[in-house]
């Protein structure tokens, strides 16, 4: 089954940190960007960050610049999103996909992921 799996979302504090992981099964992650998006409950679905197939280059929104990372390991076939000075307003469902390009990936073209992740819930509350 051709599909990607997110992981390590929960509950921190203000000020904390998560390490999200998304592995892809069934397919080799090498041939695609992969890009991490998030959608809070009453609002629309907004781009964090994408990383391109070579891992050379990388995007954030504005909102997380400078507080998380993405990074790959083609070996692992897995993609990281490490998140830190967590704020309540990272609060979300957070999802991974993959696609020929980032551009495709976070939703900036009329061309859909070729694979989407089902979610991992993200929650920074004191």
């Amino acid at each position: 089954q051709l599909q990607l799996v997110e992981s390590g979302g929960g509950l921190v504090q203000p000020g904390g940190s998560l390490r999200l992981s998304c592995a892809a099964s069934g397919f080799t992650m090498d041939y695609y960007a992969i890009g991490w998006f998030r959608q809070a409950p009453g609002k629309e679905r907004e781009g964090v960050s994408c990383i391109s197939t070579s891992g050379g280059s990388t995007n954030y929104a504005d909102s997380v610049k400078g507080r998380f990372t993405i990074s790959r390991d083609n070996a692992k076939n897995t993609v990281d999103l490490q998140m830190n000075s967590l704020k309540p307003e990272d609060t979300a469902v957070y999802y991974c996909a993959a696609g020929s390009s980032c551009g495709i990936v976070l939703g900036t073209t009329p061309e859909e992921p070729d694979y989407w992740g089902q979610g991992t819930q993200v929650t920074v509350s004191s």
